[in-house]
């Protein structure tokens, strides 16, 4: 992990000022057993916790049907905002905060210290608006998303209040249930990175809610086993519904017991990822909280995270509990917040069942549909990234764009690149996956960059290598190191991704936002993974970007139908 001897010093170091940062008494680490939460000692942990993030930029529009950001505001990273609103969630009763986006590449320190202090654990969405999440529309698990994701949890594993990740939030709805495969394939390949570490960490899914043909087979899919193993090893830990059922002074029975009694026998922790509906005439009474830690709900739930501490807009109403003044320094709490904190102060947790009385989960086999859908238990493969540089060393015809800027020309050039090559009589199902019948195409877990080059240079090796047919508005340049070798792109793609298929535990991201070298590859005899092809680096570094154009916003919340 440490690497060379040379790099164990100042690794030391970096470990050490973590623990310093979070103070010296460590919160107790939280366990699942079964389908519960419990603490070091042996009893229960139940979620009561609030949706802690600010609200991006959302650009209303057809293809932003969910209302969701296009930016974010990373709030584990500025410190005096942190300290400013820490006395506020500890007042308001709260153990844990949810936050939906993060970056990487700041520092979380100040903010991470100050909540584990207070007793205060994080669940930590890993996707990002635009390119850092799984497209429900297009859906892929790729290595610009895998590297994302390595990389936030490389940087948030020194913390000891670190309750979990998700790996997605609403990235599959009903009319596109075949985005499922992808996802788990995700859960599989984190949950396996995470135990190469010894992070300990849950991993989780935040779901839409729906109708129960789509909901509790889409419960049962990420928490089962395709191989009939009766193995955890694509399961996920934790899902939490979102849910907004209990609307105003509602009762068990009118809006939670038809959905408690469907997750009765669910195999895996159950927690409301977001809860909160605002009723025709606000403010919100909270009243659903003291039944969602009842005794009607407690043996099925492990609590929920109450949306939003921040003001946020959606089709489904204003939320909110505070105010923050134009100068980021003052709180004003409304009357949600004050409502919320009578609710969840008058909470009383059930300290059952004991841990030692509950039984180790099982992983039944998976259902083949959702929503009515076919959907295979053949999950995607994981993500090569090194097979996927070798790939892009050795094509024709490299995607190298104007501008910095550029996952919209991405998402331009890939259907217009394929349009071609369909007249030209070629094919573009290399680059694609199908959740559905569970083909997934050779190059299906490329960098979208790399997949527009793969497309380019198949259109350009269909003219017979006329130079113009690689310009692509000027955003493609003939590759004049390709190897004698590799006489065109499908032969690269055959040769670099020499395992298409295989499953191996994932090496962490590079330290660049780039593409870069990466020791992710195939399985090869030693275990370890491996590419096809030794090839050179391409002449530029990319940056991981999505289709734009084609994506659905799936990495923030603010989800609220």
């Amino acid at each position: 992990m440490f690497g060379s001897p040379l790099l164990r010093a100042p690794v030391l170091a970096t470990v050490l000022s973590g623990f310093l940062a979070c103070g010296v008494q460590a919160l107790p680490k939280i366990t699942r057993t079964g389908k519960y939460l419990y603490d070091e000692s042996g009893t229960r942990f139940y979620i009561k916790g609030v949706a802690y993030q600010e609200q991006g930029a959302v650009v209303e529009s057809a293809d932003n049907a969910f209302g969701e950001p296009s930016s974010f505001i990373d709030p584990l990273s500025v410190g005096d905002a942190c300290k400013r609103d820490v006395s506020f969630l500890k007042d308001l009763g709260i153990n844990t905060i949810r936050v939906y986006s993060v970056n990487s590449s700041l520092n979380h320190d100040d903010c991470m210290s100050t909540f584990s202090q207070a007793g205060i654990y994080t669940l930590i969405d890993l996707s990002l608006p635009l390119n850092g999440s799984i497209d429900r529309n297009q859906p892929a698990w790729g290595t610009n998303v895998l590297d994302q994701y390595t990389r936030t949890i490389d940087v948030f594993s020194k913390y000891d209040n670190v309750l979990g990740y998700n790996i997605g939030n609403e990235a599959v709805v009903g009319d596109h249930p075949t985005t499922a495969p992808f996802v788990k394939a995700a859960a599989r390949d984190i949950k396996s990175y995470l135990s190469s570490k010894k992070i300990t960490a849950l991993i989780g899914y935040a779901a839409i809610n729906g109708a129960a043909d789509f909901r509790v087979p889409l419960a049962n899919f990420l928490s089962c086993d395709p191989s009939g193993a009766n193995s955890d090893s694509s399961s996920i830990d934790m899902y939490g519904l979102n849910n907004y059922e209990w609307c105003g002074d509602s009762t068990f029975a009118a809006a939670y017991q038809g959905t408690t009694q469907a997750f009765s026998n669910y195999n895996v922790v159950a927690y409301f990822g977001e809860f909160g509906c605002v009723p025709p005439s606000p403010p919100r009474p909270w009243t659903e909280v003291k039944e969602l830690f009842s005794s009607d709900m407690a043996p099925v739930w492990s609590g929920g995270i109450a949306f939003s501490y921040f003001p946020a807009s959606s089709a489904a109403g204003q939320f909110g509990m505070v105010t923050i003044s134009s100068d980021s320094k003052t709180v004003t709490t409304g009357q949600d917040y004050d409502n919320l904190k009578s609710q969840y102060g008058a909470v009383s947790f059930i300290n059952s069942p004991s841990q030692s009385s509950v039984s180790a989960s099982s992983y039944p086999t998976c259902p083949t549909t959702i929503n009515s859908v076919a959907v295979s238990t053949k999950l995607p493969p994981t993500p090569n990234e090194a097979a996927c540089n070798c790939l892009e060393s050795a094509l024709s015809c490299q995607f190298t764009p104007k501008t910095s800027n550029y996952s919209t020309i991405v998402g331009e050039i890939i259907p217009f690149g394929c349009g071609l090559v369909g007249q030209a009589g070629g094919s573009c199902d290399e680059i694609s996956g199908d959740g559905g019948n569970g083909t997934y195409g050779r190059v299906s877990y490329c960098d979208p960059a790399i997949k527009a080059s793969y497309v380019m240079s198949l259109y350009y090796e269909a003219t017979n290598k006329n130079a113009q047919s690689c310009s692509f508005a000027g955003n493609g340049t003939v590759n004049s190191k390709v190897p004698t070798s590799v006489p065109n792109a499908a032969a690269a793609a055959s040769s670099c991704v020499a395992s298409p298929d295989a499953v191996f535990v994932p090496s962490s991201a590079p330290s660049s936002t780039g593409k870069g070298s990466s020791s992710s590859g195939g399985s090869s005899a030693s275990g370890k993974p491996s590419a096809g092809l030794s090839l050179t680096e391409g002449p530029h570094a990319l940056v991981a970007v999505g289709m734009a154009a084609m994506v659905s916003l799936l990495g923030a919340a603010w989800t609220l139908a």
